[in-house]
């Protein structure tokens, strides 16, 4: 009976207080993921109304340093719950310091890339070179095609996009060698409008500065734009065409909604006056190979 007596006593005091540490750590842990969740919501919809993709760059800033700022108290509860729990447990912690440092150095050496990936998230988080609901695309180490897509997460040690096809893109920072931020401040819609080289540029000009004051006026498209789009006139030419440009300044994140707008407006505007879309160019057809002579 004095093995189990003992087992009994030292469940009643130690052990309890290890479960007490451990579902105090979980309890705080959970609180502080609920207040980083509360803040962030907080955050989005005093900037955007609602809108995920629409925030000023201060917000974006917030939300993702908040994100951080929680992660990071998560971990420090759980570590300093070890410490406890190896106390309680009679492991001498003050002991572990020599070993710690060994096993510091041989993570040094063998986790390099995960250290490389925590301190490029720390520059890119106090640098702002982008923020969640951010578009972005970013070129990785080792070349091939940029990931694109709206920024979901950020974090010490990856950054998470969502695709325009729905898939999620998770990119560890310290790869990642490029960033070009589509919604920094301001965004601009861009649609080159191709038409035949025998069309009156100048009514074409015409007909597209009257598109542009017809899209500012409306107001479901006002909101999006930050002034009246712009003709900029012939951006180049070819064989059986001239592409003429028409810029506009939008919020955010917004450009494509307005360039498909704007499409469609100026497809529109080109049928009542009377004006054609140059056609795409087709390839031709590549020449049937000659036909060697038989041999006698």
């Amino acid at each position: 009976m004095g093995p189990f007596t003992d087992l009994l006593d030292w469940l009643a005091g130690r052990g309890l207080e290890i479960v007490l540490i451990i579902l105090g750590s979980v309890l705080v842990a959970r609180f502080i993921s609920w207040i980083g969740d509360r803040i962030t919501s907080r955050i989005d919809a005093r900037s955007t109304g609602g809108d995920v993709l629409v925030r000023s760059e201060a917000a974006k800033h917030r939300h993702s340093l908040t994100q951080v700022i929680t992660w990071t108290l998560i971990v420090l509860v759980y570590t300093v719950a070890a410490f406890y729990v190896l106390e309680r447990l009679g492991v001498p912690v003050t002991g572990l310091v020599a070993p710690a440092t060994v096993l510091g150095v041989g993570l040094g050496f063998g986790a390099q890339r995960v250290v490389g990936d925590v301190l490029a998230g720390f520059f890119l988080i106090t640098e702002r070179q982008y923020g969640f609901g951010d578009v972005v695309s970013i070129q990785v180490v080792g070349g091939g095609d940029p990931a694109s897509g709206t920024v979901e997460d950020v974090t010490l040690r990856i950054t998470r996009l969502r695709s325009a096809d729905g898939e999620v893109v998770t990119i560890p920072n310290g790869q990642i060698v490029k960033v070009v931020n589509l919604s920094r401040d301001w965004a601009r819609a861009v649609v080159d409008v191709p038409v035949p080289t025998t069309t009156d540029v100048t009514r074409v000009n015409e007909v597209l500065r009257d598109v542009g004051r017809h899209a500012f006026a409306d107001p479901e498209l006002r909101r999006l734009l930050l002034d009246e789009p712009s003709v900029m006139g012939v951006e180049s030419i070819d064989l059986d065409q001239v592409n003429v440009r028409v810029v506009a300044r939008t919020l955010p994140g917004r450009q494509f909604e307005v360039g498909r707008d704007l499409r469609e407006r100026i497809v529109v505007a080109f049928a009542r006056a009377g004006l054609n879309i140059a056609p795409e160019p087709t390839a031709a057809p590549a020449p049937a190979p000659a036909r060697q002579g038989s041999q006698q």
